[in-house]
């Protein structure tokens, strides 16, 4: 077991902060969406309507952006997202924006709402109706938006992009139909990791240097339902980890060392709702050692997110960002809790190798969550303020 020997973090003592917090990921953090403000909101209803053209839509989005921009620095966040916010869903929108991908109907997932109650999520399915090709680069827009934010409010803050992980083009909440266009999976895997090759070297190109890759396929893995329906258990289940693993490594393949990378494993986030429960101790072994990036960000806020005591497999070199503040709802968090949390987690993994967040995305659907703009900034405010006592 790796012990901290930081001093305790409830005294609000600052540890040093070393070469991890120089830059991201940084001790205090986000996931990435946040709420869609109301002009954007109206903006996207008037576009569908045809009352305003794609450019005037596109403006109202970067006045938003910028707006985001200047709150998260205003709450001391020293990275900076778009919000999502030009998003209907946090991952289709990438996926099918690579050439080969068609949408292939609707069908519902069931989700769990904060009073048990079952809420049933839109999924769109997917079909391969040619060779998987990156074409444009996806968010390309979206990025030099948000790069052109940070440079005019001047902030400082460290641009972050979020894309979904290349295990969610198939493996997801449904499979991918790919009858015709390949022969067989691994033909179509080996395509998805090369167009996700390219797309890291074009945003690379245009200047950033700080990008996460979203996950729920591995969290599916850690789900003891979901490993009885599919059957999976001992071996199998951990080669089913190693395979999703390899394709995650095999789309970073030769990524420039100066690009920081971060994947944020989620177990659902849809109008503040959940989809899946357990820990990740079938998955933590190899994706602290095996899985080829910086930082890890881990939904800890709650019992269905399982044990801290899997961080005693991170490896030096490595981030942990805790999930302990919820996105789902709006009570704020009390930081006396949030440090004790904290001390916890440093039982099994040095405290420079920690950091913190809220546990998922305010809004990973254009709809978000539960809990109103001031809420959402004011529990990011939280992590903050708990950071800098913890940490310095």
């Amino acid at each position: 077991m790796t012990t901290s020997t930081s001093t305790s973090t409830s005294s609000g003592t600052s540890s040093g902060t070393g070469d991890l917090a120089a830059g991201p990921p940084f001790r205090a953090e986000h996931v990435g969406s946040l709420l869609r403000p109301a002009a954007v909101a109206r903006a996207r209803a008037r576009r569908a309507e045809g009352e305003i053209s794609a450019q005037q839509l596109a403006d109202a989005e970067d006045r938003a952006v910028r707006d985001l921009v200047r709150r998260q620095a205003d709450v001391g966040l020293q990275v900076a997202t778009d919000g999502e916010v030009r998003r209907d869903f946090w991952h289709e929108d990438f996926i099918f924006a690579l050439e080969g991908v068609e949408p292939d109907g609707v069908g519902q997932v069931p989700f769990t709402g904060a009073d048990g109650e079952q809420v049933l999520a839109p999924i769109t399915g997917r079909r391969v109706t040619g060779p998987v090709r990156l074409g444009e680069t996806v968010f390309a827009d979206a990025l030099a938006s948000l790069q052109a934010a940070v440079a005019q409010e001047g902030t400082g803050a460290t641009p972050k992009l979020t894309i979904p992980s290349p295990n969610m083009v198939h493996n997801a909440f449904t499979p991918i139909a790919f009858d015709g266009a390949y022969d067989d999976e691994e033909e179509l895997r080996a395509d998805v990791a090369a167009a996700y090759r390219e797309q890291v070297a074009r945003v690379h190109a245009a200047g950033l240097r700080y990008l996460q890759l979203d996950d729920v396929s591995l969290t599916f893995l850690g789900d003891p339902q979901h490993q009885e329906r599919m059957g999976l258990s001992g071996a199998q289940l951990q080669e089913a980890v190693g395979g999703f693993v390899r394709q995650f490594n095999a789309a970073l393949e030769g990524r420039p060392r100066d690009l920081v990378v971060s994947t944020h494993l989620c177990r659902g986030n849809f109008r503040s709702a959940w989809a899946l429960s357990g820990g990740y101790d079938v998955v933590a072994e190899q994706l602290f050692n095996d899985l080829d990036v910086d930082a890890y960000f881990l939904e800890f806020d709650d019992e269905r997110s399982g044990s801290l005591e899997v961080l005693r497999h991170l490896p030096p070199g490595k981030t942990v960002v805790l999930g302990l503040v919820t996105s789902k709802t709006p009570e704020l968090e009390d930081p006396d809790a949030l440090r004790r949390r904290i001390d916890e987690a440093a039982r099994y993994a040095p405290l420079e190798q920690l950091a913190l967040s809220p546990q998922c995305g305010f809004s990973s659907t254009h709809e978000g969550n539960a809990l109103t703009e001031d809420e959402q900034w004011a529990k990011l405010a939280r992590v903050v303020d708990v950071a800098r006592s913890v940490w310095g």
